[in-house]
């Protein structure tokens, strides 16, 4: 397997444009004064972005997969990005485990 140097370099700049993004933000953030609203608001983004990755598996998977986003959707309103992922995969994996 050999590793072209524009590959490389791609996936380099991908990662700096990664950090660059999230530094930024954490930047931006900490000199910023958020009030009760905006907080609220910004706690909603973590789960809005795993609806958005689970999505396309629930509308092009079988029945197991969109199960799991359902049960996905609903554990990532009460519970963090981390802890709600977990939730999907261990229900995929028990449903499929029960044939589904």
């Amino acid at each position: 397997m050999s590793l072209e140097p524009s590959t490389l370099f791609a996936i380099l700049a991908m990662m700096v444009a990664t950090v660059a993004t999230r530094m930024g933000g954490l930047l931006l953030v900490s000199h910023t004064n958020l009030g009760p609203r905006a907080k609220k608001t910004l706690s909603s983004v973590p789960p809005a972005v795993l609806m958005a990755v689970v999505k396309p598996t629930a509308f092009s998977s079988g029945t197991a997969e969109s199960i799991a986003c359902l049960v996905t959707a609903i554990a990532a309103l009460r519970l963090s990005l981390l802890p709600a992922t977990f939730v999907g995969v261990a229900t995929v994996a028990v449903l499929r485990s029960f044939g589904f």
